[in-house]
């Protein structure tokens, strides 16, 4: 009997979905069995999430089942795993045992509000899913007073989410009528909005907030979070109602296998190789170093690259060539304006060796080309 080999995918999102499609695309059942597991049984793009805010969507609406991936073959398996093995090149989950001959790490970034002291007691975790419906009643509902958006950790998922939830925010305060009767206040670690973008792009983004009267506090380090009090290392704050982006770590499974030093992620190349031999990671599980300050940031376009360059090597090495892809860096980034526009942020992460990118102008025909994103991706994968 011909020893089929098994791709085993740790995670259903951009990365695992990606290389998933583009393995099962390029090669059948018969030259390659895919196993996806997850411990949710469910897909979403991340920015879905301001609109389940902002109350224009449903959780319901903006998912995709990870069981549609059996009608391609692929293996969809619902569980936690536990660990990794690699001596004996197999995953344990909490139910049974897979081993495989080539191994896709694609768990994403793990939320740690609990970093913060005070924080799950005083404020809500906007990156949660299951506190956008809260969030969106907390919303409807404040008549004045200060709204704290706050970054508590670097790096986080994508980078400009937290600025289009404050834009978001301001147009349904303004639906409301009451925008004048509440502050927004945005805090950030770092010096400028968007570091992996450039002082120019941040620049304007910085315009952008300031033109709907959103303040941005830069260089804003967080120590901790009392009621209705932000503790900074060299200042305080107050706020009404608190929105914050919570540090982001990897797995615990990540550092027990020893792939990632702890609170750090998978360090990776351009061929999103691990340091063990056919094990590879992607997406926001990894850093991937472009220059000694920038590393490529955490967002679905860029998992989902590293996921199709995986994909080709490994089909490479089944198919006996020497082919050896590498991931291209390129990427773009929606920002909606909460004013029925958008701009995307193009990001080429090494041209010459650095990042380049650019920041388009805010029109309609960019929001209908996010809609269109999101119902792309949900259809070829799933």
């Amino acid at each position: 009997m011909v020893n089929i080999p098994h791709v085993v995918i740790l995670g259903g999102g951009f990365g695992g979905l990606s290389a998933a499609n583009e393995l099962r695309n390029t090669l059948s059942s018969s030259q390659v069995k895919i196993t996806v597991i997850d411990k949710k049984d469910w897909f979403m793009v991340g920015f879905a999430k301001l609109w389940i805010m902002n109350g224009t969507r449903t959780f319901e609406n903006s998912i995709g089942s990870l069981k549609e991936l059996e009608k391609k073959e692929i293996d969809f398996v619902k569980d936690e795993i536990t660990s990794i093995n690699f001596e004996s090149n197999h995953v344990e989950t909490k139910s049974q045992k897979f081993s495989f001959d080539f191994l896709i790490i694609s768990m994403g970034a793990v939320l740690a509000p609990q970093k913060i002291p005070g924080l799950v007691k005083n404020g809500f975790n906007l990156y949660d899913h299951e506190q956008l419906s809260e969030i969106h009643d907390k919303l409807q509902n404040i008549t004045s007073g200060k709204i704290a958006i706050c970054i508590m950790g670097m790096p986080y998922k994508c980078p400009p989410a937290p600025f289009e939830a404050s834009l978001l925010i301001n147009s349904m305060l303004r639906k409301r009528g009451i925008r004048d009767s509440v502050q927004i206040d945005f805090y950030s670690p770092a010096p400028i909005t968007l570091p992996a973008a450039g002082p120019e792009v941040s620049k304007r983004i910085l315009e952008l907030v300031n033109s709907e009267k959103i303040v941005f506090h830069n260089s804003s380090k967080i120590k901790s979070v009392e009621p209705k009090k932000l503790i900074f290392e060299n200042s305080e704050a107050d706020f009404d109602l608190l929105l914050a982006i919570p540090p982001h770590i990897a797995p615990k499974v990540i550092y027990d296998s020893r792939l990632a030093k702890e609170s750090e992620f998978i360090p990776i190349d351009r061929s999103c190789k691990t340091s063990f031999e056919n094990v590879f990671a992607v997406g926001d599980v990894t850093n991937l170093t472009v220059t000694e300050k920038i590393t490529v940031p955490k967002a679905g376009v860029f998992a989902e690259g590293e996921g199709t360059t995986v994909a080709k090597n490994i089909i490479s090495k089944i198919q006996s060539k020497e082919d050896s892809a590498l991931f291209d860096g390129k990427g773009g980034c929606f920002i909606e304006s909460g004013r029925g526009t958008a701009s995307v942020i193009e990001v080429d992460m090494f041209t010459n060796d650095k990042p380049s990118t650019n920041l388009t102008e805010l029109t309609a025909d960019n929001l209908s080309k996010k809609i269109e994103f999101e119902k792309e991706r949900l259809s070829k994968w799933l």
